[in-house]
């Protein structure tokens, strides 16, 4: 038979047991911390995103404004642009773009935006590095060669053009996004990117000529 003593020594404890509160912090911890985990992950993520547009933005900066300056050729005649030298622009792609895995997930188109003999904006030659299966959005190869109707390269009604006796290098750049962990989260995303510079000097505008490999669009 529980004695008085005793049954007030339970109720004692009960009340104890009612009031202590140390334990509700662990359960919250153990609902929190898999969403803080969560939240975490994804904005590490998002801040990756950012970062891998940033890099393909100035990779094609660099692709174009290096086109832009090839000069190769003797001091009496105009320099040419070699196959050899658009190999090297596209080396040095591969070396920008280290850790994003570019020759697989990606492709950089470069164009020589000219005039053509009528006056009309022309991609004279196009050439492109990397596995990504896209093509130009803005014209193909030989786009432009007769008349005027083809109005330049880049986004309706805010088309680069090419002023006569010289040219634009135009880069495209498509990158397919390779996330960290967020993939099925963030669904397929495709990193596009622009850049154009005038060639720096007077080239021999004919043709590109050899040595090299020609890096053919297909």
């Amino acid at each position: 038979m529980t004695t008085i003593p005793e049954m007030m020594a339970i109720r004692s404890k009960l009340a104890r047991f009612v009031r202590e509160t140390r334990a509700t912090i662990i359960i919250e911890m153990a609902f929190a911390v898999p969403l803080l985990v969560l939240l975490g992950f994804g904005a590490l993520e998002m801040a990756y995103l950012t970062f891998a547009n940033t890099r393909i933005s100035q990779i094609g900066l660099s692709a174009a404004d290096n086109a832009s300056r090839v000069a190769a050729g003797a001091s009496l005649s105009l320099p040419q642009i070699r196959e050899l030298d658009i190999n090297e622009v596209f080396t040095g792609v591969e070396e920008q773009a280290e850790g994003l895995d570019f020759k697989k997930h990606g492709r950089i188109i470069l164009s020589s935006l000219e005039r053509n003999p009528e006056g009309g904006q022309w991609i004279h030659w196009q050439r492109c590095y990397g596995d990504l299966k896209v093509t130009s959005s803005y014209g193909l190869e030989d786009t432009g060669k007769t008349g005027t109707s083809f109005k330049g390269m880049g986004p309706k009604d805010r088309e680069v053009t090419a002023a006569a006796g010289t040219a634009v290098m135009f880069v495209e750049i498509v990158y397919e996004y390779q996330p960290l962990a967020f993939g099925k989260w963030l669904g397929p995303r495709t990193i596009r990117s622009t850049a154009a510079f005038n060639i720096r000097e007077s080239r021999d505008l004919a043709k590109v000529y050899g040595p090299g490999v020609k890096s053919a669009c297909t």
